[in-house]
């Protein structure tokens, strides 16, 4: 059935990461402009909630990241607790998350429609397995990217574009070299980004990012080109020419997209700069077969995004493209060739949140698209 686009919704956003901040906030200001009403929870994660402050998105915090194993279940069950009573207080119509079981179990719990978003395969570790074993099968609608294979009913998979085109497609960011300038970078200077990720995730488990040694001989290489600005989750480096990001969390992109080239370990951080025309390297050992298809398809389909796990060779490419001098025009014209492609997520998601709290007949949910 046909969502009645008289209807207004109560929609419940379950953000965990500051990548899902960004996901989910075109979203639910579009939900919002057009009469709806928005809660969102979330979990004091990174700078999850200092994004949320940022962009002026009220939030309740349900929970803090903590260290190991024994401390995540527990958190997990303080979750599933606040985000059931969250949702008895809002009564939504749709609960959307990424991969949440506390969000998909309220939703159940409350009679709400959920929407889980996703484009990590699973990987094989007991942990990832158990993971969504709890969480797909009690979801409504499952969006996942096109040849994403998922141990759910196909029946309730849609498709959904490049989830990082949800904020940084043309129609939703627009770089703004005013806000670097204003914390004292100069747009035109060279500088470049690195990144280290915590590597702490259920997901994480028996993988590694960036070393110490390549991690300064990279730091090394790249400050004798400019500055070197480091986002990082573990302990700040002592005796190396780098600093600390010098914008606030809500300007990462901007400073993405004006840096003359990204390393990193991180997985979302490399895509965001990939997608913004930005020569990426990314270093860990999850690089190979098994590797997600978004990454395999930045540097197979549009050159725009490199993966190694072998640190030396991605030195050796680092250095190849800061001594390359056709690159600027050469990646804008590479990111150009991706955005032709690439759908408005923000406008797909809209679309599926209406047609999921859309009252039906029968149980059945919207068909997939492909």
């Amino acid at each position: 059935m046909m969502p009645d686009p008289t209807r207004t919704l109560r929609v419940l956003f379950d953000v965990q990461h500051p990548a899902q901040v960004h996901l989910f906030k075109h979203v639910l200001w579009e939900l919002q402009a057009t009469g709806h009403e928005t809660m969102v929870v979330a979990r004091d994660k990174e700078v999850t909630l200092d994004l949320l402050d940022a962009y002026g998105i009220d939030h309740r915090s349900l929970s803090r990241r903590t260290g190991g194993l024994p401390a995540a279940v527990l958190e997990l069950g303080v979750r599933e607790v606040r985000t059931t009573l969250a949702a008895r207080s809002f009564e939504p119509d749709v609960i959307v998350s990424r991969v949440s079981p506390p969000a998909v179990h309220a939703a159940s719990v409350v009679g709400a429609r959920s929407v889980v978003v996703t484009d990590t395969d699973i990987d094989d570790t007991l942990l990832g397995r158990t993971f969504h074993a709890i969480t797909l099968p009690f979801a409504d609608v499952v969006c996942r990217p096109p040849g994403l294979d998922l141990p759910t009913d196909p029946g309730k998979q849609r498709e959904l574009g490049t989830q990082e085109l949800a904020y940084l497609h043309p129609d939703r960011f627009t770089p703004d070299p005013t806000g670097l300038e204003r914390h004292g970078v100069d747009p035109d200077e060279p500088f470049a980004v690195v990144r280290l990720a915590g590597w702490d995730a259920y997901h994480d488990v028996g993988h590694e990012g960036i070393t110490e040694s390549v991690f300064r001989k990279v730091v090394a290489m790249l400050s004798d080109r400019g500055r070197v600005f480091l986002s990082t989750e573990r302990g700040r480096p002592t005796g190396l020419d780098v600093e600390p990001l010098p914008v606030p969390t809500h300007l990462i992109h901007d400073l993405l997209y004006y840096a003359d080239i990204y390393v990193g370990d991180s997985g979302t951080m490399s895509t965001e700069a990939a997608m913004l025309g930005t020569p990426s390297v990314r270093l860990n050992s999850i690089d190979g077969d098994a590797d997600e298809r978004i990454f395999r398809t930045l540097e197979t389909d549009y050159g725009l995004l490199f993966s190694f796990s072998d640190g030396e060779a991605a030195l050796r490419k680092v250095r190849a493209l800061m001594t390359d001098e056709s690159t600027p025009a050469e990646w804008e014209r590479r990111r150009s060739r991706l955005l032709d492609d690439a759908p408005d997520v923000t406008e797909e998601l809209l679309t599926i949140i209406r047609e999921t709290a859309a009252p039906t007949s029968t149980s059945a949910v919207p068909a997939p698209t492909g």
